[in-house]
């Protein structure tokens, strides 16, 4: 009977230290993203084909979400399909954020100073987000090593946040199951009647809204350069520059 009473004290704390050690659906990679840090993609592209205008990201569309993301407790870190210097484009110092960001000698260093694609840890995020500007026409869409990034993070739980132009990341983005992130989803993005009003649409590579609608999303647009916002699942689009912020307090939502 010693022996019996000894063997199941025993056994009561063996066995608690294998269940803690077991994992569970709770605890599982694919079900918890990280904690609160946010890679912002910028394009690495200065000129708008071949008319010699230049381009970049557009600073708003950084700056917006930037401010609402930070204030609400996230880290920010920035990659670009070459790294480095990552070029600017509407860069509007009577806008007060756009002021204040660039204000910021951290802010300003982290976007002279992006990420290579090759060197971002996917798991260390909770969310991607692909700021616009045209520049991303050219170095967004056909980035394998972007693509790869973004479904990472989409794949384990994470969120995926795009404006105006910023979705033609998304054009090309499969997920682990070989289907493109955006098929049979609401999305909004710059619009076929904006690319016409700015006199770009014979310019750029292709145009936005026809290539996710080919890619089998549900493009959703509000009249031209009006704010428009769209949320399906974990994917967070906006239609332009008026929507930045918009996307971002969708994606803080999402987080939460």
């Amino acid at each position: 009977m010693k022996h019996a009473t000894l063997l199941a004290s025993a056994l009561v704390f063996a066995f608690p230290i294998f269940a803690a050690a077991a994992p569970t659906a709770a605890s599982s990679p694919s079900d918890t993203p990280p904690a609160k840090r946010i890679m912002f993609v910028l394009t690495g592209h200065d000129r708008k084909g071949d008319t010699g205008k230049p381009t970049g990201f557009y600073l708003g569309e950084v700056t917006h979400p930037h401010h609402v993301l930070t204030a609400a407790g996230f880290t920010i870190d920035y990659v670009s399909p070459r790294g480095g210097k990552a070029p600017i484009d509407g860069n509007d110092m009577s806008d007060p954020i756009n002021k204040a960001f660039m204000g910021n000698p951290e802010n300003v260093k982290a976007i002279e100073n992006t990420k290579l694609p090759e060197e971002v840890k996917p798991d260390i995020y909770s969310a991607i987000f692909y700021a616009g500007g045209h520049g991303t026409m050219w170095d967004f869409a056909d980035n394998v090593e972007l693509a790869r990034i973004g479904a990472a993070i989409y794949d384990r739980g994470g969120v995926v946040g795009a404006v105006c132009h910023g979705p033609a990341g998304l054009v090309n983005l499969k997920l682990a199951d070989g289907s493109y992130l955006v098929a049979g989803k609401k999305v909004a993005a710059f619009t076929n009647e904006e690319e016409r009003a700015v006199e770009l649409d014979k310019v750029v590579p292709f145009l936005l809204q026809d290539k996710l609608t080919e890619r089998g999303a549900k493009h959703q647009a509000a009249p031209k350069f009006e704010a428009k916002v769209v949320v399906d699942g974990r994917l967070v689009t906006g239609q332009n520059p008026a929507s930045a912020t918009g996307v971002g307090e969708e994606m803080v939502k999402l987080l939460a």
